[in-house]
């Protein structure tokens, strides 16, 4: 299970880590349920989503812009301004599903809080 991070530059770690709860609470989960956080490459240099996976003892993984590309069109949410920027109508959800990999699933829209937003994808190989 993965939890895909889109945010507004500049946020700080506890915004990031406070999306990501209540992300997980939305669906009834436990950050233990967790394999991973992925964000865009263009987010690769944002210290509050790594500095959120340190505090979580999970990988972050920089998702590619041609596989974040190819997860778009499987997203449930739309923001213009992700669009524009990222090249996707929700980062967090074509990050979460791309890291995921194949037949990976959406459990629902991603969550906003604040200057955050959290998506979280199940891998297509999960019972």
């Amino acid at each position: 299970m993965v939890a895909g991070i889109g945010s507004r530059k500049g946020v700080n770690a506890s915004e990031v880590l406070a999306a990501i709860e209540t992300a997980l609470e939305a669906h009834g989960l436990a950050t233990t349920a967790l394999s991973a956080l992925a964000t865009a490459s263009l987010k690769q240099d944002e210290p509050a989503i790594f500095s959120a996976g340190r505090d979580l003892a999970l990988p972050v993984i920089v998702v590619a812009d041609d596989a974040l590309e190819a997860a778009s069109s499987r997203t449930l949410s739309r923001s213009e301004l992700s669009q524009a920027h990222a090249g996707t109508p929700s980062v967090s959800e074509a990050s979460a599903l791309a890291a995921a990999g194949k037949g990976a699933k959406l459990l629902g829209p991603r969550t906003v809080l604040g200057a955050v937003t959290c998506a979280i994808a199940i891998s297509g190989d999960a019972p």
